[in-house]
């Protein structure tokens, strides 16, 4: 509700808990102070991209992983594993040394390539790979399909649920991430949601009107895509708690 009130009303006592007036006034002024469009088809474009990416790239190294027996393939699975136990933080200087050498800073990529590989992802698809019947796999391929046919036509519409739980799972970390993409942006018209809600909050003055509608629209996509994908996440969630 303190979304659609004037600056000045938002730590009125008693409280208001009727919604305000000021609720087009507090969109021009975040349209005016941080681009509000352009930062919202930056996180869209970002976030995604990066979803996209990280489902398939789990998907298909989790069916590696899961249904292909090649040398050492433990050593690199324990390996992979090894890296969900190393903060994001010791991999800020790294990453961001890399993304300079390939001239990325300040662009979609240097903030959606880091995050392609999720180990956990690879990990939850993997496990749920696991248990779906070699019989089932073999016969498909006698019956003349490729891996990339049985892939999509087996192994993706018998999974779907698992798919769904990942997929809004890293898109939800790729809509709030904020300390990368405040490493690796400069421009402001670059910036995503986060970040540039972040810049609403000054030295002296904050419009905390504007940082709170900035911080619902920022609820609402992932909201929506919850309720899209209700069945399959919740589906997901059971699917992978009962699978050994």
């Amino acid at each position: 509700m303190a979304a659609t009130q004037k600056d000045r009303d938002v730590f009125s006592w008693p409280p208001k808990l009727l919604p305000g007036g000021h609720l087009m006034e507090n969109l021009q002024g975040l349209q005016e102070s941080i681009g509000l469009s352009r930062v919202l088809v930056n996180t869209v474009v970002v976030a995604g991209v990066q979803t996209a990416g990280a489902v398939v790239v789990s998907v298909l190294a989790g069916y590696a992983f899961a249904k292909f027996d090649f040398r050492g393939r433990n050593l690199f699975f324990v390996l992979l594993l090894s890296t969900l136990v190393i903060p994001d933080t010791v991999m800020l200087i790294p990453i961001f040394q890399m993304m300079m050498e390939f001239g990325l800073i300040d662009t979609y990529q240097s903030v959606v390539l880091p995050g392609l590989v999720t180990p956990f992802g690879i990990f939850l698809m993997r496990q749920a790979l696991r248990s779906m019947p070699d019989e089932l796999l073999d016969a498909a391929r006698v019956d003349g399909a490729g891996e990339l046919r049985v892939l999509w036509r087996i192994v993706i519409p018998v999974n779907r649920p698992i798919i769904a739980a990942l997929a809004l799972f890293v898109f939800l970390g790729g809509w709030n991430q904020f300390v990368w993409p405040l490493i690796a942006l400069r421009s402001p018209e670059m910036y995503t949601l986060p970040v540039a809600t972040a810049t609403l909050q000054g030295l002296s003055t904050t419009n905390y009107a504007q940082v709170l509608l900035a911080s619902a629209i920022a609820a609402v996509p992932v909201m929506a895509l919850f309720l899209v994908l209700q069945r399959q996440f919740i589906s997901g969630l059971l699917a992978g708690a009962t699978k050994e």
